[in-house]
């Protein structure tokens, strides 16, 4: 197939002059060949139009589907997953529909985790099937599969190990290398008799995608990181250890793997190491340990806290945590990852008298703010540095959204016998009575943030998806969702595009997933 020339009435103007915003003057110089030949431009133009129709008045959504599950529900990139990832369903069609279905296994065998790989972009593989949207499944038996996104074909697999049993995924740096991780390993009986100690805390396998490439597997040990280690995870090439006295330490990856890696591997190669000898990924051998961490390695930052960690983020880098004592519970600490000096205005309380605890994050539009949301207030806050003063920093609110609540009631109420009578409570926060906030999102290709309210009817509660405008936090539109929302069971909303997703876990421990699609109502006029 070749690609026709556009006409030359139609001569294509340099993207970067277009200021046309309005979406039928863009669609319709797009009929006419009058649009940028530059792929990310175009797309973004689509979004802009798509975002515009979704804002509109006559745009509604419409519940199109729903499916049941004796297991938990997953949803990733339009595609959502039944029966621990055993079968897969499209949300990009008008309706969802099948993608495929894998055999049944036994339990022993079933998908343990998994991480969708989209297909890379700036480069061109050799091998035509790892250019094609993967998915990274870890089965209850040590194997790492690689399989079609689309069909579910098996395009590689890898086993682990025949002695750790390896339990979750994570993605050290998103779509370009994951981790896999083991169970903490604890001391055997016959260790205990024979009075040994073991000091292996777990096992770490890494890899790069697009190809599946072993960057190798290491040993987290207690001799070398500290007695109280009990967790580990990686992320943008910081090892990260937590300790059992809310003690938190970061390493460099990088460092470790240029220290302490005895040797390169290679998936399939015949391998002699740690007196073992076989094929690495093929069972039983597995992946050896090839990264061996003899001393412990320069700690980058530590932090105690008191609870839910450390965050890090911001422009410039900071960190979030609530400091180890009672007396800061509830409380949100941002300081200068460079000194560790406190922010101007950085302690950020919400004085919260609720049920549920507040929660904080960096706002992942990458403009370096923050997230503050509650169950009556959401606050949106930017890092500034002080005026004059560059190394210092002041956090100030940059929009706020607060929720409608009715505080009409009265503190005194007077009797019929006419005594006074003073209200001995308030009401909390996230009163069944009062609208709730639930969930914070951002939908980052229509630059929206999702926010989701609940106010009960009766003895139900019903749940509404607001959509705010991301850098002054206006509300742009308010949908209703239309099963109930039961605050006794797990929810979460996906908010994608045309589509919502909203999974729920129901009575007797069951599942559910609705789809919503977007529609247009018709117009009254003839």
């Amino acid at each position: 197939m070749c690609a026709l020339p556009s006409p030359p009435c139609a001569q294509r103007p340099p993207a970067c002059t277009r200021t046309s915003k309005n979406s039928c003057a863009v669609l319709t110089s797009r009929s006419n060949g009058s649009c940028s030949n530059d792929f990310g431009r175009l797309l973004g133009a689509n979004l802009r139009i798509l975002r515009n129709i979704i804002l509109q008045d006559d745009t509604e959504f419409i519940k199109v589907w729903s499916k049941t599950s004796k297991s938990l529900i997953a949803y990733e990139s339009g595609r959502i997953y039944f029966d621990n990832y055993r079968c897969c369903y499209s949300s990009l069609l008008p309706e969802p529909e099948q993608l495929y279905e894998l055999p049944k296994t036994p339990k022993t065998e079933k998908i343990e985790d998994a991480l969708l790989c989209q297909s890379p972009l700036d480069n061109v593989l050799p091998n035509a099937s790892e250019q094609k949207s993967c998915l990274l499944a870890l089965t209850a038996h040590n194997w790492l599969y690689r399989l079609s996104a689309d069909t579910g074909r098996m395009l590689q697999r890898v086993y682990l190990s025949s002695r750790f049993k390896f339990r979750s995924l994570g993605w050290d740096s998103s779509q370009e290398t994951f981790y896999v991780k083991s169970i903490q390993s604890k001391q055997t009986t016959l260790e205990r008799q024979a009075g040994v100690d073991n000091n292996i805390l777990m096992r770490v396998a890494i890899f790069q995608v697009f190809p599946l490439e072993l960057v190798g597997m290491l040993e987290i040990n207690k001799k070398v990181f500290g007695k109280t280690a009990v967790d580990v995870l990686l992320s943008q090439g910081v090892l990260a250890v937590s300790h059992s006295s809310k003690h938190v330490k970061l390493y460099s990856f990088e460092y470790i793997v240029n220290k302490f890696r005895i040797e390169e591997l290679a998936l399939g190669q015949q391998c002699e190491l740690n007196g073992g000898k076989g094929i690495v990924g093929e069972a039983p051998y597995g992946i050896p340990v090839n990264i061996h961490i003899h001393e412990c390695p320069p700690v980058l930052f530590e932090m105690s806290y008191f609870e839910n960690g450390v965050q890090i983020g911001g422009h410039p880098w900071h960190y979030i945590y609530t400091p180890n004592h009672k007396r800061h519970r509830g409380t949100h600490h941002i300081c200068s990852i460079t000194d560790g000096a406190l922010a101007t205005n950085g302690v950020q309380d919400m004085k919260c008298d609720s049920l549920e605890a507040d929660w904080i994050f960096f706002h992942p539009d990458d403009s370096g703010r923050i997230v503050h949301a509650g169950p009556s207030a959401i606050n949106v806050l930017k890092i500034m540095a002080e005026t004059g003063c560059d190394w210092k920093y002041k956090i100030v609110t940059d929009f706020s959204i607060t929720a409608a609540r009715d505080n009409s009631a009265p503190q005194v109420i007077v009797t019929s016998s006419g005594r006074t009578v003073k209200r001995r409570f308030q009401l909390l926060d996230d009163d069944p009575a009062q609208e709730t906030f639930r969930m914070v999102k951002y939908e980052d290709e229509l630059d929206l943030l999702a926010v989701i309210d609940i106010t009960h009817t009766e003895d139900e509660g019903q749940a509404h998806l607001r959509l705010h405008n991301n850098k002054r936090g206006i509300l742009m539109k308010r949908i209703p969702l239309k099963e109930p929302w039961d605050v006794t069971y797990s929810h979460e909303v996906y908010f994608d595009r045309d589509t919502i997703i909203h999974t729920v876990q129901e009575k007797n421990n069951t599942f559910c997933c609705h789809v919503y699609k977007m529609k247009r109502r018709p117009s009254d006029e003839p």
